[in-house]
């Protein structure tokens, strides 16, 4: 992409475009202790200190009224994970052209929310739009739509979403009807059929901005790595792409990036004529695509690397 006075510089570093666009609206403050705990911002301290074991094995003193129940702390959790950061309105972008099947978007989001091998929340396909047309690599995340069906259909409020356009589930309240997976157009959710058998660290407990740990009998998703967005730092897929393939950013800063270089969303999608998949339906989705035009590698060398089993999903892939 040629250099405009539109676009931000391409030497920006991932932090200083992450502070730019304002992610790191204040991290939930945690302390290591036999489980992991919320500091009330409010409550004034008692200044008692009291030495405790961390999970990783270190002496720590803490304030006593940092140390609370690991019910108090789950509630928290999942009350922060509902609201979201103010003033945020996330979105994904998807250069088609630059796509090679590296799957290392796929590995990165499986290792990050402690999943099985067989559980692929990012997915990759080879599509072909005609028979007259190249077929092309495309990776495929949860759309984290603005008029959600799944959210629709839930009936007991497990899946919700936030105002920064973030769609969660809360897997202590998922009865496992599978309505959300029925409802969503794209295919995005995954059952969990048996126990995960995820060996968690010590002292952690469950958070819905993480994912972890799944449960037998509930559904999980792509959640945009909502615990990296707390942190200032990119979802894992993003960083984990080799091609620079995955930008990620704030609609309402018109910034987005791929770690390596950061663009003006609204100038990327004009010059590149942007998209959203199956924008007919009306979900309104936050991730958008850039058409596979002046493809930066031949579409076959996605298939060079690939293990046998790999290689077997694409066998018959033609025409959608």
């Amino acid at each position: 992409m040629k250099e405009t006075k539109e676009n931000l510089s391409e030497s920006s570093s991932r932090r200083n475009f992450l502070k730019k666009v304002g992610l790191g609206v204040g991290a939930v403050s945690l302390v290591g202790i036999a489980g992991n705990s919320i500091i009330s911002r409010n409550k004034s301290k008692s200044g008692k200190k009291i030495k405790l074991l961390s999970p990783d094995g270190k002496l720590v003193e803490v304030d006593k009224d940092d140390i609370k129940p690991a019910k108090e702390i789950v509630a928290e959790m999942k009350s922060e994970a509902r609201k979201g950061l103010t003033g945020r309105k996330f979105i994904m972008v998807i250069d088609l052209a630059k796509c090679k099947n590296a799957r290392k978007c796929v590995e990165a989001c499986q290792e990050g929310h402690m999943l099985p091998k067989d559980h692929e929340w990012m997915k990759l396909y080879l599509l072909q739009d005609d028979h007259t047309t190249a077929r092309y690599w495309f990776p495929r995340p949860c759309f984290h739509c603005d008029k959600p069906m799944c959210v629709s259909v839930c009936p007991v409020g497990a899946t919700y979403k936030r105002d920064d356009g973030i769609v969660l589930i809360d897997n202590q309240r998922c009865i496992g009807c599978k309505f959300c997976m029925t409802g969503c157009p794209y295919s995005v959710r995954v059952f969990n059929w048996k126990d995960p058998e995820v060996k968690l660290p010590a002292g952690q407990v469950y958070d819905p901005e993480t994912g972890i740990p799944q449960v037998e009998g509930t559904v999980g998703k792509c959640i945009f790595c909502a615990d990296k967005l707390r942190k200032n730092e990119l979802p894992r897929c993003v960083s984990a792409c080799p091609m620079g393939v995955l930008y990620f950013g704030d609609l309402l800063e018109d910034s987005v990036t791929n770690g390596n270089e950061t663009v003006r969303f609204s100038k990327l999608m004009a010059d590149r004529a942007g998209y959203r998949f199956r924008e007919d339906l009306g979900t309104l989705p936050s991730v958008y695509y850039l058409p596979p035009t002046e493809r930066s590698f031949p579409v076959e060398s996605g298939l060079e690397d690939s293990d046998k089993s790999v290689k077997g999903r694409y066998k018959n892939a033609g025409p959608r």
